[in-house]
């Protein structure tokens, strides 16, 4: 397979290079702020905090081994180091979603049933539900790598799943399957935000305005979740249906297609730092602390966050 000219390959070293670096910082950013300050040690954040980590993982661990075989147009290197790749890039694709679909149940409570919130969903639960979420994560990565692969000589895929069947369950368990109660659980989300929307309007009881006020906060921040869970769902959902329609009908895309796809993907791993500073102020203020330096200079692990 041909490479291309060294000015496109410098330029795409630069781009995709800083798609990775952008993604590594961005997250280490909200890893760091859940950690450090103790305002940000909520049942939410902590399943916030596991996303973080696994798009870290994607930054640090995937995008540079993806970065030299996008450039190169092919990828030379040992049988063993490209399973370990799979394993890698399948885990934390399906541990992404699973994160995404813990936090889609954690705003189900918060949101439609909060008086039961506190008692359901708490820092022990949410525990739990990441061990559960990484571990079902990196048992399908090594599921999937021994259930049948080979390598070529040059590859640019790294490795080709030799049933077709067999690519298409695997979209439909880590992506489709997910994403579809997702999607069922947030549309519930939203139909009883509204009716509790309209129950506040039509009383004036001022018990209720200022219980209101909470609920207000915690539809906000479910409105900021879903729109996480919708880039991600616009970021994947090319790559994943090419990929279906590929191994169902044998049709094949240029090689520059398939690694468009895929970038567009994984550079979802990138955004979400940004949508948190965009809508959370808290957030905001904790990354100036600490891209400023000031966490370094005292104890600042009480702060109030804005």
């Amino acid at each position: 397979m041909a490479t291309s000219p060294l000015i496109v390959r410098v330029l795409l070293y630069i781009l995709l290079g800083s798609v990775s670096v952008l993604t590594i910082c961005g997250n280490l950013l909200v890893i760091t702020a859940v950690i450090y300050f103790k305002q940000l040690h909520t049942p939410t954040n902590y399943l916030l905090l596991s996303l973080a980590v696994s798009d870290f993982l994607v930054g640090a661990l995937i995008l540079p081994f993806s970065l030299d075989s996008s450039v190169l147009r092919c990828w030379y290197i040992e049988d063993v180091f490209c399973k370990i790749r799979l394993i890698i890039d399948v885990s934390l694709c399906m541990s992404s979603i699973l994160n995404l679909c813990c936090i889609s149940v954690d705003r189900y409570y918060a949101v439609c049933q909060p008086l039961r919130y506190r008692t359901k969903i708490n820092g022990h639960v949410a525990g739990i539900m990441i061990l559960v979420n990484w571990s079902v994560s990196v048992l399908f990565g090594l599921g999937i790598t021994v259930m049948g692969l080979y390598h070529g000589e040059c590859d640019i895929t790294c490795l080709t799943i030799i049933y077709p069947i067999t690519m298409v369950m695997t979209s439909c368990m880590t992506f489709f399957f997910p994403a579809i109660v997702m999607l069922g659980i947030y549309i519930k989300i939203f139909l009883v935000a509204q009716r509790q929307a309209r129950s506040i309007q039509n009383t004036n009881c001022q018990s209720i305005k200022s219980g209101a006020s909470v609920s207000k906060m915690e539809r906000k921040a479910t409105k900021t979740l879903a729109i996480i869970m919708v880039f991600f769902l616009i970021s994947w959902t090319p790559f994943f249906l090419y990929y279906s329609v590929q191994h169902l009908t044998n049709y094949s895309i240029p090689a520059t297609v398939h690694e468009s796809l895929h970038w567009f993907g994984m550079s979802n791993s990138m955004i979400n730092p940004f949508i948190y500073a965009f809508f959370y102020s808290w957030f905001r203020a904790a990354f100036r602390m600490i891209i400023s330096g000031k966490i370094f200079q005292g104890d600042f692990a009480n702060s109030k966050l804005l």
